[in-house]
């Protein structure tokens, strides 16, 4: 049953302004408000790291790509950007606004920002009355009643106005007229590689945008070279700016390792990972990229937000403490609850590669559950 008048909204602007994995995850709200009205309009406004993920979603028709101040980013947005940004909105006369956030975030500035654009309907969770400003709200639970997963979260969000789907799914799709050259690169540049159908290897992924929840490099290397003693070749991933970190690693590794970061396009990424056997990785984007395309992950995840453990494949959570002098002073992070995977450590992470690879029925943790 739809909330009143919420099946009659066509142009819909939903607000997710973090990062790719954070867009990732809203996905499925986002295919729920599609599937729910014949001819509705998704258009995403996003930041411009969030941004490269969105053209491979295929509920989203239209982005906006804008770093907001009240996220963290390099970019600075003064008072005339944000002005022209509202009076953009107010242009593209949306229906409504959803805005989609985690609990440590606060949703009023971008409330604001669609009052400002003349946007009256909007949904999105909070934990004060706003008032006019969120004209749908739901009360924000999270972390003091529980905790959901980050897709459960934003699926909820959506259904509160009667918005479903039977798809949960995280899913990307590269446009047709490229994906065969894309699919050609990356096997030409994996035969450069020397790496052949029949011998075991993995993508590392050892970047990450918060050096909080980077796992460290040490012990990333101890574990790799476990791994090429027993076969692996290992590809080494990351952004432009990580091409220097992710290089020491690499040179600790010999030519048993290669490191492409900095030169694959988002679609390349995409490519590469759904074909490896194993992705090992920080917590950050390319672990959400793996769960779309369907990859085993082995992810080192820093305690701090709890609820964004890849969603729905073959998966091992390996969790580390946070230094403390890198520890958040947002109070609503600063509880995590109780774990009993095992911690990481480089024996961890190679027997974790090894159970996923081998497609043991024990290592399958679908990681779908609330943390109650």
């Amino acid at each position: 049953m739809f909330s009143a008048g919420w099946k009659n909204l066509k142009n819909i602007l939903c607000i997710r302004l973090d990062n790719m994995g954070d867009v990732l995850m809203s996905q499925p709200a986002m295919r729920a408000l599609k599937q729910s009205v014949p001819g509705r309009k998704i258009t995403l406004l996003t930041s411009s790291a969030g941004s490269g993920i969105a053209p491979f979603i295929p509920e989203v028709d239209d982005t906006i790509s804008f770093d907001v101040p009240w996220v963290k980013t390099e970019e600075v947005s003064g008072e005339r950007r944000l002005a022209a940004l509202a009076n953009e909105l107010k242009r593209r006369r949306f229906d409504a606004a959803v805005i989609f956030n985690v609990y440590s975030q606060n949703p009023l500035p971008a409330a604001m920002m669609c009052y400002q654009a003349g946007i009256r309907t909007v949904l999105g969770y909070c934990r004060e009355n706003p008032y006019q400003l969120i004209t749908h709200w739901v009360p924000d639970k999270e972390p003091l009643n529980y905790i959901a997963h980050e897709v459960e979260r934003q699926l909820r969000l959506v259904q509160s106005t009667g918005a479903a789907t039977f798809d949960t799914e995280l899913s990307l799709e590269i446009p047709e007229e490229s994906r065969q050259k894309i699919s050609e690169k990356i096997t030409e540049r994996l035969a450069a590689l020397r790496i052949r159908a029949n011998e075991p290897w993995l993508v590392l992924h050892a970047g990450v945008s918060e050096e909080k929840r980077r796992y460290p490099p040490n012990d990333y290397i101890t574990a790799c070279r476990s791994l090429i003693k027993q076969g692996y070749r290992i590809v080494l991933t990351g952004s432009g700016s990580e091409r220097g970190y992710v290089d020491e690693i690499a040179r600790q590794l010999s030519d048993a390792a290669t490191n492409v970061a900095g030169e694959l396009s988002v679609a390349e990424l995409i490519t590469l990972i759904a074909a490896v056997p194993v992705l090992v990785s920080n917590n950050t984007g390319p672990v959400h990229i793996a769960a779309a395309v369907g990859t085993p992950v082995v992810v080192l995840y820093a305690m701090t937000n709890p609820q964004h453990t890849p969603w729905q494949i073959p998966s091992r959570v390996l969790y580390f403490e946070v230094p403390p002098e890198l520890r958040t002073k947002n109070e609503l992070l600063q509880s995590f609850p109780g774990v009993s995977t095992p911690r990481a450590s480089p024996g961890a992470i190679v027997q974790a590669v090894n159970e996923l690879v081998g497609g043991t029925n024990a290592s399958r943790n679908y990681c779908t559950y609330s943390f109650l």
